[in-house]
């Protein structure tokens, strides 16, 4: 089983290469990242990493045992006990449960250890992967909109109830966090 693991400056050389070998398939669901981000790429990384550092955002890798990088789950604008998640796993490893039991460790992780209360989420309506993760994990909509000239659904998770999920807190990662 993959492992999560908080983003580190040594995962720059996997989570490109996970990003090049997934743009097609993630641009089937989601807003394609666009060319700079690739040519840019290691500056992106440690101006979002000094980001993680001071606070505003906490970002999360799933790593199998050789090191790949199999998905990530980010919590983005980190604020007032609120943050917005968003994840994304790799073609080869879709279909197996991967996506949810990440989002729920990241769950945990944000009533236990970054002190939310809150999480929001957004998906296309067409992604119906996305959308029953989101489901499966606790969250719920709370209205329509329009991301990137698609039709999307916005999503709510209270995290009060999170730590009485006892499922939740023994998937949820020990050390190296």
């Amino acid at each position: 089983m993959p492992e999560l693991q908080r983003l580190r400056l040594d995962h720059a050389p996997a989570l490109l290469a996970f990003e090049q070998e997934n743009r097609a398939y993630f641009a089937a669901s989601i807003p394609d990242r666009g060319d700079d981000y690739f040519a840019e790429f290691d500056a992106r990384h440690s101006d979002l990493l000094a980001e993680q550092d001071a606070g505003l955002h906490v970002f999360h890798v799933l790593v199998d045992s050789g090191g790949d990088i199999l998905g990530r789950v980010n919590l983005i604008d980190v604020a007032d006990g609120s943050a917005e998640i968003g994840y994304r796993i790799a073609e080869k490893a879709a279909g197996q449960g991967l996506a949810t039991s990440a989002v729920r460790q990241v769950c945990v992780l944000a009533a236990s250890e970054y002190g939310l209360a809150t999480l929001r989420a957004v998906t296309t309506r067409d992604n119906a992967g996305s959308r029953a993760v989101l489901a499966r994990t606790g969250f719920v909509p709370t209205g329509e909109m329009v991301l990137v000239g698609r039709p999307g659904i916005r999503y709510v998770r209270d995290l009060s109830r999170t730590g009485a999920d006892p499922a939740a807190r023994a998937a949820a990662p020990r050390g190296n966090g």
